[in-house]
Parts: structure tokens; C-alpha cells; sequence
């Protein structure tokens, strides 16, 4: 399939399995015509073979354009799990070298063992990619990137897999980090 084929195919799924319309408060306080839970859409085997393809040719195409050579990706925990891993085992198995690794990225430092904040492989001599799911106000996306800045990351752009288009990628943008994302909600309403 190429890719453009697999971007229709994944836009089909999140619209039948992760949008919703209706009256919803969202995780920032803020109400809403508009629900989209990401995590049923990649966390189906389907979707996450889908995310990763998709966000995989995104990433490669930001990094040639940047002249950047990304060593790792990952976000805040929940959300960016899956896509992360989705996106880490296609540029495995599309054979790059090296292939991008994932990390994640805690909500706080552990409380125990080595108290880490950043879980995986966070490769920070290259620079990184954060990963969220959906950006309403931008307030996870930035969360995360502080606290790769803080392990000693270099970020080099944003990754999303939906953008609501409710003012995420400006506040993004405006910190000086450049977004990608795969759809908006213009995509899927």
C-alpha cells in the first residue's frame, strides 16, 4: 500500500472508532462539540500498524527537510505510548539505520529506583521528537517537551497524530517548536 492509501485508511478508522461529537469537557477544563480518544484507534492492532506507517513517513520527511537525523522520539504518558512504539518498530522494520527508538515520558519522576522522569531510549546526542496524540491547548505536548529539555533533550519538532485546531499548535509554535501533524479536525469533522 502506499502511503498515501494507508493516511485514508487510518483518517477512516479514527473517524468510525475515535471521534465523537456531542457536548464533552475536555482534560484542559474546556467544553467542547468535539471528543477524540486516540488510544481505541492506536491501540488496535490495525491503527497501530496504520500510526506507525503514517507518522513514520512524516517524521522521515520533517527530518530531510530539516537536515536533522532523529535519534529518538517519545511524549507524556498516556497518549504517545502506542504511537510512539508504532512509529519506532516502522522505522525498524522499513530498515533504517539506525532506527528511531522510543522513550517515554513520565507525568513525574518515580519515586523509586534511579527516580527517572524519562523511561526508555532517550538518545540525547541527536536530537529528539515529541509525540502527543491530540493537541486541544498544547498544555501535554509542552509539558513533555520541558521535561525532555530538562534530561538534557534537544527537541526538534512536534509530532501529532490530530491537531483539533483549538489554538495547541500556536501555543506550540510560539515556544519556538514547530508541529506535524498527521490530520486536523477540518480531516475528520
Amino acid at each position: 500500500m502506499s502511503i498515501q492509501q494507508d493516511r485514508e485508511e487510518l483518517r477512516q478508522l479514527l473517524k468510525t472508532k475515535s471521534v465523537k461529537t456531542g457536548k464533552f469537557t475536555l482534560a484542559s477544563g474546556q467544553e467542547s462539540d468535539l471528543y477524540v480518544d486516540c488510544r481505541v484507534t492506536t491501540l488496535d492492532s490495525r491503527g497501530a500498524v496504520l500510526v506507525g506507517r503514517v507518522l513514520h513517513a512524516l517524521l522521515r520527511e520533517e527530518e530531510a527537510k530539516r537536515g536533522l537525523s532523529i535519534g529518538s522520539l517519545g511524549g507524556l504518558t498516556m497518549g504517545a505510548d502506542p504511537i510512539t512504539l508504532a512509529v519506532a518498530m516502522s522505522s525498524s522494520m522499513a530498515g533504517d539505520t539506525p532506527p528511531v527508538q522510543a522513550f517515554v515520558v513520565r507525568k513525574e519522576a518515580k519515586g523509586h529506583g534511579r527516580g527517572k522522569r524519562i523511561e526508555g531510549n532517550f538518545i540525547t546526542s541527536q536530537p529528539v521528537v515529541v509525540v502527543d496524540d491530540v493537541i486541544t491547548t498544547g498544555g501535554s505536548t509542552l509539558k513533555a517537551i520541558e521535561a525532555i529539555e530538562e534530561e538534557g533533550g534537544k527537541v526538534a519538532f512536534a509530532l501529532i497524530l490530530v491537531d483539533r485546531s483549538e489554538g495547541g499548535r500556536k501555543a506550540i509554535e510560539d515556544k519556538g517548536y514547530p508541529v506535524v501533524a498527521a490530520f486536523t479536525r477540518a480531516d475528520l469533522v
